[in-house]
């Protein structure tokens, strides 16, 4: 049914929330709520970059995904008044470049290969900050391509972003199968188009505007269920 299976990158292969334990070490007792306003901020931003310029063409005030998560973590530090020391923010983005993929990544994306199935990661992540994360997880071998939003300059939920898909691959949108942990980046996807897996770890309620992902379940191996 499907050519392709394109993956989010963070919160969907690698655990974005995976900082909290070095950012507990660094801030003894504000690790948890650093993590969770840090990730808060960081997709806040991309809304205001695209949204405050949503031309084609790109938008004017578009900052690479790895500027722009450092620039989120400055914020999240004064806002919590933690004094962030230029090491600390060494250490803190060495981990964020090669944060820890969720268990099944790997295996999941290794099955739907076997399948003779295109794989692909879309993700608001700058190429190189992608590529190292790929490579330290060990998924290369089983991507046929990653593809930014880099080549638009809007991040997602901007449907240029979502288009990337249609032109790095031969498929038609009806051949997609989109698979994302965000509830508003599925719900994106599914409005311009794909079909739709939404990995909810968390048991959270879908959102309640526009329609319900094709699926849904718990883990990313429930992927696999669907084809």
């Amino acid at each position: 049914m499907y050519k392709l299976i394109a993956f989010d990158a963070y919160g969907t292969l690698f655990d974005v929330y995976s900082m909290g334990a070095l950012a507990e070490e660094l801030f003894p007792g504000n690790g948890v709520a650093l993590a969770l306003m840090w990730r808060d901020r960081q997709i806040e931003y991309t809304r205001l970059v695209t949204m405050s310029d949503p031309n084609p063409s790109g938008s004017k005030h578009y900052i690479p995904f790895w500027e722009l998560t450092i620039r989120s973590l400055r914020y999240v530090c004064k806002r919590m008044d933690l004094e962030l020391s230029a090491a600390n923010e060494k250490r803190l983005m060495d981990q964020y470049a090669k944060l820890t993929g969720f268990a099944d990544s790997l295996s999941v994306l290794k099955a739907i290969k076997e399948k003779g199935i295109a794989t692909a990661i879309l993700s608001n992540g700058s190429r190189e900050m992608l590529a190292t994360v790929v490579e330290s997880n060990g998924l290369k071998p089983y991507l046929d391509q990653v593809v930014t939003v880099e080549e638009v300059r809007l991040f997602k939920t901007a449907p240029q972003a979502y288009e990337l898909l249609l032109q790095a691959f031969p498929v038609q949108k009806n051949e997609v199968l989109f698979v994302s942990s965000n509830a508003w980046d599925a719900l994106a996807a599914k409005w311009f188009g794909y079909d739709v897996f939404w990995v909810n770890r968390l048991g959270h309620p879908f959102e309640e505007i526009g329609e319900k992902p094709n699926y849904e379940g718990k883990s990313l191996s429930e992927v696999l269920e669907t084809l």
